[in-house]
């Protein structure tokens, strides 16, 4: 009898968490696992605003698949170009490959919301080597401006769009980076100009007020300027148009521009034969695709709604690598002709990191700032790395100078 093929397309917090699920519960024998992604390595999103500020660098946020996976999974190093759940085939630069069971978990990309230049001016922390670009970008700013005959200042202005979690934290590595690129580039320090523009009327949407606050506060210490409640309607290659008032906007000249306000579905999604919205599909409670029962969906690509809040659960890391653990159990369940298991998220809280020695955080029914949110960030980096690689791929990438 033909073993049933399990097939995971992306490596990244819920398609790797997936496979190292199932390579401990299903044997070779059972079923063959194929994991497929573009990179031979997974990388940290969590950690991307590190690597974009240059706190951290690139290797520091990655490490390789094969680290992690064992004898009964199949790697293939592919970019998968066309999925079709109707046809049960999917078209990759490597061939194309059939299964019994599909996960998809492809990721997510930049929303860019039509707004004019975006696309074409702006930089992003989508994956690890836009991250570097942005790194890069920041430093060859400085270095431009400390050569330059005749001083533009612009080229020291970084304008950072979005307020939410990766926008904060990515303002929260700057504060901290900024300082050593002024000494390294005998640059005055009040010659740079960091600004977050921010469409809502609020930073950090969702979280407590009294801990916005202190983000706020500590990040305004740091030389951080905040323009709330004014979207950003257009980027160019000299800056951006930020709008004020019914009529009025305003031009901000910058050398550097960092869109992180708001991700997407991966576009495959909207013509794989499911329905979706913004190429996030709405999955039934078992993380499986309406109207497919062979087809889960995890992570970014997952549209799933938290019934007593109302609105849906945000794409975290967390939640990907908790409906991760489902779809393993849910795939050996089906092998066995079993009934599924309903997802059930456990909310351990959310931290959010304004540099290298201070954030906020709600956890454990508590409230907590400063460093000893800063040590529970790095609590909750290296729990994630444990879960996939265990104590050897923690004590390899993990954070431990807690204060």
């Amino acid at each position: 009898m033909k073993r049933p093929t399990i097939l995971v397309l992306g490596a990244g917090y819920g398609g790797l968490t997936t496979v190292v699920n199932l390579q401990k519960m299903v044997s070779a024998d059972e079923a063959e696992i194929i994991l497929i992604n573009k990179n031979d390595y997974h990388y940290e999103t969590t950690w991307l605003h590190e690597v974009g500020a240059g706190t951290i660098s690139p290797d520091k946020a990655r490490y390789p698949i094969s680290s992690v996976i064992n004898h009964n999974v199949r790697f293939v190093q592919a970019t998968v170009e066309n999925l079709d759940v109707n046809t049960k085939k999917v078209e990759t630069s490597a061939g194309e490959f059939t299964y019994d069971y599909l996960v998809i978990g492809l990721g997510f990309e930049g929303e860019t919301f039509g707004i004019k230049g975006l696309k074409e001016y702006a930089l992003s922390l989508t994956n690890i080597n836009t991250a570097r670009q942005v790194r890069e970008h920041i430093e060859y700013q400085f270095a431009s401006w400390s050569l330059d005959e005749v001083k533009d200042d612009s080229k020291l202005t970084i304008i950072v769009g979005g307020a939410g979690f990766t926008g904060i934290e990515f303002l929260g590595e700057l504060g901290n980076r900024i300082p050593e690129l002024c000494k390294e580039f005998d640059i005055p320090q009040e010659k740079v100009r960091v600004l977050c523009v921010e469409a809502a009327p609020m930073v950090l949407p969702g979280f407590d007020p009294q801990l916005v606050e202190y983000a706020k506060t500590q990040l305004s210490k740091k030389g951080i300027e905040f323009s709330i409640g004014t979207p950003l309607v257009e980027a160019t290659p000299e800056g951006v148009k930020i709008k004020k008032g019914e009529d009025e906007f305003e031009f901000v000249k910058a050398g550097t521009v960092v869109w992180a306000a708001g991700v997407r579905g991966n576009s495959l999604i909207e013509t794989s034969g499911i329905e979706s919205n913004r190429a996030r599909i709405a999955v039934r409670k078992d993380m499986r695709a309406p109207g497919f029962d062979d087809v889960f969906v995890v992570g970014d690509c997952a549209f799933l709604l938290n019934e007593e809040a109302g609105r849906p659960y945000p794409p975290t890391a967390q939640i990907a690598m908790q409906q991760a653990v489902n779809i393993a159990k849910n795939i050996k369940h089906l092998m066995k002709g079993e009934d599924t298991e309903t997802f059930v998220y456990d909310d351990k809280g959310a931290v959010c990191s304004l540099g290298h020695d201070d954030a906020i955080g709600n956890a454990m029914g508590r409230k907590f700032t400063g460093k000893t949110a800063s040590a529970l960030k790095k609590v909750v980096d290296d729990r994630a790395l444990f879960l996939v690689g265990g104590v050897g791929l923690t004590l390899k990438k993990g954070k431990f100078k807690f204060l």
